[in-house]
């Protein structure tokens, strides 16, 4: 649908509404004005807490004093870690083999929420600030296209003529919007209980090594303790539950994992990725508590999954994280695959020790109540029902393609005249 614009407004009709998701930082506070002068709307702004501390509050505060007409905060630790990382976690999902996909899986649940308060407030539209070069504008706007298909969406950095931050800067200081005069660093970065993000400026030569100091929820793996400390992760129909013997909740237990694993430098990670509009961009995540979570998981999988429902799902994991990195969390084929990857988490059952260490994060044992592991069986000592002999059988007849491949090969290596007698 094309977007309501009206060259000369009539200021006797009420204005229509707009949600935007709003962070507080410069970018947004200039899009709620720009969405006010611009596009005549009056503007419902929108802060999703996923972790991100007291700047949740601090932006809705300052929404309502740059103009908002209405400013929600909404605590969505909980929905978040239960709702949407737990079942991603689920699938053993990792983008290009390394990205725990903390942006990405926040993205629907940001969008999803925009929707509510857009039926809520009877807003026809929705904004956001991502730029039209990244994967966030797809993200926001399958969603809400998804869960309302005539809904409007504004993109504001598809849509405006500023050309640069002085642009922007300028527009700021023309309506009285605070920009900041302490040198920015220079980079960007999404936070929540997943992990931390950082990307542009000096991060965008890919030969650069991301500053010391630009980390936060990780210390330095050279700085890090001298000694190793030892977790357990339980797990229960392939969640986890409990650390330590200290049963939590999905948003705890995973802040709980983020102080653990961070204290020690586990879960950074320096990636140049494909994007979904086409290019490749260099990303540096933290994601402590999420490493440390996806390799104890690995560990109670290997007791209990069967081998070719192990393999059947590592095959699948990279198209279901392809899904999540590209926006399509609410399409038909990433809720099918889930409903698969939930029927194999029910027997993810048991516990994972892992050793935390200068940046490392190592299973050294594991446990499970179901466990597919039998000592017996696997034992260099006589002993179990378990035939050795029986293996030349099965030997040879997987071996049968191949000798009769080797065969033919032979054959026709023979002289012709060979072949002819």
């Amino acid at each position: 649908m094309t977007q309501p614009d009206p060259a000369q407004p009539d200021s006797t009709q009420p204005r229509p509404k707009i949600v935007l998701a709003y962070s507080g930082g410069l970018d947004t506070s200039i899009i709620l004005k720009w969405l006010q002068t611009e596009r005549h709307y009056d503007v419902v702004c929108f802060t999703a807490d996923l972790g991100q501390g007291d700047e949740v509050e601090e932006a809705r505060l300052k929404a309502l004093s740059t103009g908002a007409v209405a400013a929600y905060a909404l605590d969505l630790r909980e929905e978040f870690v239960r709702d949407y990382v737990f079942p991603m976690f689920r699938s053993a999902a990792l983008y290009e083999g390394y990205y725990l996909l903390g942006t990405s899986i926040a993205r629907p649940l940001i969008a999803k929420k925009m929707v509510e308060i857009a039926q809520k407030e009877g807003a026809v539209a929705v904004s956001h600030g991502a730029t039209g070069k990244g994967n966030d504008q797809v993200r926001f706007e399958m969603t809400a296209y998804a869960l309302q298909p005539d809904i409007v969406t504004v993109a504001p950095w598809r849509d405006w003529a500023f050309q640069g931050r002085a642009d922007l800067e300028a527009f700021a200081l023309e309506h009285g919007i605070p920009v900041p005069t302490t040198e920015k660093d220079p980079w960007s970065t999404d936070a929540n209980l997943l992990h931390i993000s950082y990307e542009g400026g000096v991060l965008e030569d890919p030969w650069t090594e991301p500053p010391a100091h630009m980390f936060k929820l990780t210390v330095d793996p050279q700085l890090a303790p001298s000694e190793p400390e030892y977790v357990e992760i339980e797990f229960e129909a392939g969640d986890p539950v409990r650390i330590d013997g200290q049963k939590l909740s999905p948003a705890a237990l995973l802040t709980k994992a983020n102080e653990l694993a961070g204290k020690h430098g586990v879960g950074r990670l320096d990636l140049v990725e494909n994007r979904f509009v086409g290019m490749k961009s260099r990303g540096v995540y933290e994601t402590p508590g999420g490493t440390l979570l996806y390799q104890a998981r690995r560990a109670v999988e290997s007791l209990t999954l069967d081998r070719e429902v192990l393999h059947q799902r590592d095959a699948l994991a990279p198209k279901y994280a392809e899904l999540v990195y590209n926006g399509f969390w609410f399409a038909p084929e990433r809720e099918a695959l889930q409903v698969y990857f939930d029927h194999v988490a029910r027997s993810v059952t048991g516990t994972a020790r892992i050793k935390l260490y200068r940046g490392n994060a190592t299973v050294v044992g594991r446990k499970a109540p179901a466990s597919l592991y039998d000592k017996d069986l696997v034992s260099f000592e006589a002993g179990g029902d378990y035939n050795q002999h029986d293996a030349g059988a099965f030997i040879k007849l997987n071996s049968l393609r191949m000798r009769v491949q080797a065969r033919v090969a032979a054959r026709a290596k023979e002289p012709l005249e060979s072949v002819r007698s």
